[in-house]
């Protein structure tokens, strides 16, 4: 149940304050849990142990563990005591609510029209997501920064994870897909993924209250793991990315003038810094992919699969077709291995008007968590937009989303309840 902050709280005392504290605690620890499961296990691991992206199996086993958690988790924890929210936490709250309810109309629509198993999208990537959100605006303000925090690490640790792997061309987690060249995937499922992970973090890293250096090497770190990602339009959005932020996010302690003077001086030595960098990576090989053109055998597979409106019916576009008789379709005639492509997924899977509707419910969603948040998220969530939307990954059951909501929550503090908070900063 929540509270508006202007309302009278009840102030616990004595007892009561050490059991509600001891609570939250608790709650923390099974919430950093649940995100480290869905975030860390990759469908390749789920796979050996059930048939989570194989054909057959039981409906529950389309569902990842760490999903699982999550929505056992997040009922439990809005439901078992009070908690209390700021006016404009109780609208993003609400809309995380409206928005889970509306995906559960869709789901059972699914249903209805025997095509359940594409539920399984809409939960392992959307819902969990929404729940995500919901279970840590019931944590206070301190639990949610440090679970974005944790998440924010667990990426830095994934792109550690990634450098090694592009230096040693061995993965550490299992990888079955068959690459033309070696790339590695960190703690994501795919390189894209890998990509697409550090681009966002790195627009968030500005906002935890690290000191600085630990930022600045963040930074650095996340920026090289997306190089050796091989995501050629992750790692140009994290080019800009980190450009932007410099020019354009405050830095709090200096007058205007000295803040244009130091912000020179740091894009001066960035410049020549990034272009030693990149010879570095170059030579390492980690920039391997950009020495061929961008109209290579990945770009032509993005865009060849669009012939796939020319070999269903208006039917299928219109009211959406299984997604196993879609892939068949897709390697038959297309001779694909897999579909990358959000929009053809979504339009083929729930026929074009509703997938308009889910659209767009999907970016207010997202519209609403950052609305009023500081530039760095607004940056973070646009570098996302940017890297997602070139490949499957908002289309994939994937914990990209649950990932962005969760640092929006953590993060997208309105700057009117926090002008004078060090974590604006740069």
């Amino acid at each position: 149940m929540t509270y508006a902050a202007t309302y009278p709280e009840h102030v616990s005392t004595g007892a009561d304050a050490r059991r509600q504290n001891a609570l939250s605690l608790i709650f923390f620890l099974c919430a950093a849990a649940a995100f480290l499961l869905r975030f860390t296990i990759s469908p390749q691991i789920l796979d050996r142990v059930m048939n989570y992206t194989a054909e057959g199996g039981a409906f529950y086993e389309k569902l990842h563990i760490g999903t699982d958690a999550i929505l056992l988790l997040t009922p439990f924890v809005l439901f078992s005591r009070p908690f209390f929210l700021q006016a404009d936490e109780i609208i993003k709250f609400r809309w995380l609510l409206r928005f889970t309810l509306l995906q559960l109309l869709l789901i059972a629509y699914l249903a209805l029209v025997g095509r359940v198993n594409s539920s399984g999208l809409l939960i392992d990537t959307y819902i969990v997501a929404a729940a995500a959100g919901m279970l840590m605006f019931a944590l206070n303000e301190g639990f949610r920064r440090s679970l974005g925090d944790l998440t924010l690490i667990m990426l830095i640790v994934s792109a550690a994870i990634g450098i090694v792997e592009a230096v040693t061309k061995h993965r550490l987690l299992p990888y079955d897909l068959v690459e033309l060249t070696f790339r590695p995937i960190g703690l994501a499922d795919h390189p894209l993924g890998l990509g697409a992970l550090c681009a966002t973090a790195i627009g968030f890293v500005p906002l935890t209250r690290w000191r600085i250096w630990l930022k600045v090497a963040a930074i650095l770190l996340l920026f090289v793991g997306c190089a050796a990602s091989g995501a050629r339009f992750a790692l140009l959005t994290s080019v800009a990315e980190g450009f932007i932020l410099l020019l354009y996010v405050p830095w709090r302690g200096l007058s205007r003038r000295h803040e244009r003077e130091a912000k020179s001086i740091v894009l001066i030595f960035s410049l020549i810094g990034g272009a030693a960098m990149a010879a570095i990576m170059f030579a390492g090989g980690l920039l391997s992919r950009f020495g061929n053109t961008l109209f290579d055998e990945n770009f032509m597979a993005r865009v060849s699969i669009y012939e796939i409106f020319g070999l269903v019916n208006w039917n299928d576009i219109m009211f959406g077709m299984r997604g196993d008789v879609l892939l068949a379709l897709v390697v038959s005639k297309l001779h694909l291995p897999a579909i990358e492509s959000a929009p053809v997924v979504i339009t083929l899977m729930l026929g074009l008007p509703l997938a308009i509707v889910f659209t767009i419910l999907v970016f207010w969603t997202i519209y609403r968590l950052v609305k009023g948040a500081p530039l760095a998220a607004w940056i973070g969530t646009i570098s996302f937009l940017l890297a997602s939307l070139s490949n499957n990954t908002m289309s994939s059951k994937t914990p990209v989303v649950a990932i962005l909501v969760v640092l929006l929550v953590a993060y997208g503090i309105p700057k009117s309840r926090h002008a004078n908070d060090d974590s604006a900063t740069a």
